[in-house]
């Protein structure tokens, strides 16, 4: 007898579909079980507003975790980068798998790239974090840009530079290779330029968290340096008390010498959206082994971000 198939939480969009099907194919490798997807609407997929207005994180992954805690699906797939820092009672992330790409990547008119945009460019995005950075870099580097807050699928988005209205949009990488194209993007943006957004590039593989059987067998899935990572990242988005909306970007790498990984590197970023203050800091430490070590490496970060003065910076949001 074929044994019942698992049910998998998913957005509805292109991307996201692309992601939850990716992970179904491997969650069938590990558990020699079928995988159905089960497409959800969230608030994030139907309101047209700016991220910013609407509440920034959690509102793309609200009616996943409902439909988890009902029982309506086994397991949910996110992108990392949308779910709340804080634990949710009831439910337990299960895998962070292989981290995509982390970078944010132009797609601009005439193949051009950031920094050969015309005067006066227009560049769509839908986050501040990039919103900050951009303006920081062309105040810095004698460059006049607008950057123009936007929301959409990849469609929509590159539809803009597509029909002329913007000069260029920037989006993250991980999305456009998950979908397919990659092709189409002009730059690639330098983790120097712009930090991406805290665990951008990452899937989150969420479940009940009294389901152990589930969860011992999606941890098959987990990747322990992007946990490492991912987990010191949002640690230091915690420590901030910032959601997506807020202009922060934050990297966790590894410092290998040869093929032996030494240090763990931890970059943070906040600022105001027109560019005109950012708190760019840095700190280095052993590769986490635990979770509580990885809790503490953002921590540490923020302490000293907060003490440069992004506490004051906080509050700033995009219009």
């Amino acid at each position: 007898m074929t044994e019942k198939a698992l049910r998998l939480g998913t957005r509805r969009s292109k991307l996201a579909m692309a992601q939850s099907g990716q992970v179904a194919d491997a969650v069938s490798q590990v558990t020699g079980r079928p995988v159905e997807l089960v497409e959800i609407t969230t608030y994030g997929d139907t309101s047209r507003e700016h991220l910013a207005q609407i509440g920034g994180t959690g509102v793309f992954v609200a009616a996943l975790r409902e439909a988890l805690l009902r029982g309506d699906v086994d397991f949910a797939v996110h992108s990392l980068k949308d779910l709340p820092t804080a634990q949710h009672e009831g439910l337990v992330l299960a895998a962070t798998p292989v981290r995509e790409d982390p970078r944010d990547v132009v797609v601009a008119r005439d193949a051009r790239k950031f920094t050969d945009l015309p005067s006066g460019a227009r560049i769509g995005t839908g986050a501040p974090r990039r919103m900050a950075q951009l303006n920081a870099y062309a105040r810095t580097h004698g460059l006049e840009i607008e950057t123009v807050p936007i929301r959409g699928n990849v469609d929509t988005r590159i539809g803009y530079v597509r029909s002329g209205e913007l000069d260029a949009v920037v989006l993250a990488a991980a999305g456009l290779n998950r979908v397919g194209r990659i092709d189409e993007v002009t730059d690639f943006l330098s983790v120097d330029t712009v930090l991406p957004a805290p665990g951008q590039g990452a899937l989150a593989i969420e479940c009940a968290a009294d389901n152990a059987a589930l969860i011992a067998a999606l941890a098959e899935l987990d990747d322990p340096f992007t946990r490492a990572a991912v987990t010191a990242e949002r640690s230091l988005l915690a420590a901030l008390e910032a959601g997506c909306s807020a202009p922060v970007g934050a990297l966790a790498d590894l410092l290998a010498d040869g093929q032996t990984v030494k240090e763990m590197r931890l970059r943070g970023v906040v600022g105001t959206t027109d560019g005109s203050t950012l708190v760019q800091l840095s700190t280095t430490g052993p590769v986490p082994q635990t979770h509580e070590a990885a809790l503490a490496l953002g921590r540490e970060l923020a302490t000293e971000m907060l003490a440069q003065g992004a506490a004051g910076l906080m509050g700033e949001r995009a219009q």
